[in-house]
C-alpha cells in the first residue's frame, strides 16, 4: 500500500534541491515512479555517477566485494541497475588529490548522484574534504541516498549511529534537511532497529526525525517533504 504524506511546504532550508532518500534503494515501483518524476525524464535517458565513499567507513561493507557489487550493480540494492543511460563512479576520497576542473564539471552535467550506504559520518568527512558538499547546493541533479546516503543530509545523525569517528567528534552531517533519519526499521538482519529504539533515537536529535523501512523512501523536493511507502514509517516530532 502506498502513503504518501506531505509535511509543511517550508519544511527544508534548501530549495531547489532534489532528493529521494531511501533506506535499502530503489526497492519498489512507487519509489521508482518518484525517482523517474523527479528526473523530469526516463532513466534510460538519464546519466548517474555512483559514490561508493561511505561503504569503506563501515567495517560491514567495504572496502572489497561489497563496493564493487554496488559499483557494478549487482547489490541487493536497487540503484546503478535500473537502466541508466551511463554510470560513472565519483569517488571522494581521491578528489581532493586531482583539480576541480577534473571533476566539477562532471558534476554539474550529471543527471543523478546514487550515493552508497555504509558509515555516515565517513561520508560527511570526505564530502567536506573534497569539496562536494559545497557545491550540492548548487547542482540540478536528482542525489538518491541509500541509508547512511540518505541520513548524511540531516543536521545530524544521532549517537546510536556513529561508528567512524571524525576527527572534530561529534555527530553532526551536512543539514541540507531539516529532519534526521533511521533505516532498516525492522529488518530481520538488525535486531536492535525496532520502533521502541527509534524512539529513543528521536529524542536525542534536535529536529523531526523519520523511522523508515527499506520498502520507504524520504522525497524532498521545492522544500517540500514527501514520503514515498510501501511499507512501513514512522515521523517523530521533538
Amino acid at each position: 500500500m502506498s502513503h504518501n504524506y506531505l509535511e509543511d511546504s517550508k519544511s527544508s532550508e534548501t530549495f531547489g534541491m532534489k532528493f529521494l532518500l531511501t533506506s535499502a534503494g530503489v526497492n519498489n515501483s512507487t519509489i521508482h515512479n518518484e525517482l523517474v518524476d523527479m528526473l523530469g525524464k526516463p532513466i534510460a535517458d538519464s546519466n548517474a555517477l555512483c559514490i561508493p565513499t561511505a561503504m569503506y567507513g563501515h567495517p560491514w561493507v567495504g572496502p572489497g566485494v561489497k563496493a564493487w557489487q554496488f559499483i557494478s550493480g549487482n547489490s541487493e540494492n536497487p540503484m546503478v541497475d535500473l537502466g541508466w543511460k551511463s554510470v560513472g563512479v565519483l569517488e571522494l576520497t581521491a578528489l581532493p588529490s586531482i583539480d576541480e576542473d577534473r571533476w566539477v564539471p562532471l558534476v554539474r552535467e550529471t543527471d543523478v548522484l546514487l550515493v552508497a550506504g555504509g558509515d555516515a559520518l565517513y561520508l560527511y568527512h570526505w564530502m567536506r574534504q573534497s569539496g562536494l558538499a559545497d557545491l550540492l547546493p548548487s547542482l540540478d541533479a536528482v542525489y538518491v541516498g541509500m541509508s547512511a546516503g540518505s541520513m548524511v543530509m540531516a543536521p545530524n545523525i544521532g549517537e546510536e549511529f556513529v561508528g567512524w569517528r571524525p576527527p572534530t567528534g561529534g555527530d553532526k552531517t551536512l543539514g541540507l534537511v531539516d529532519f534526521a533519519l533511521f533505516p532498516h526499521l525492522d529488518h530481520e538482519m538488525l535486531p536492535d532497529n525496532t520502533l521502541a529504539n527509534a524512539e529513543k533515537w528521536a529524542a536525542g536529535v534536535s529536529v523531526p526525525g523519520y523511522a523508515i523501512d527499506d520498502q520507504t523512501a524520504i522525497k524532498v523536493t521545492d522544500g517540500a517533504v514527501e514520503v514515498v511507502s510501501e511499507g512501513q514509517w514512522k515521523l517523530f516530532t521533538p
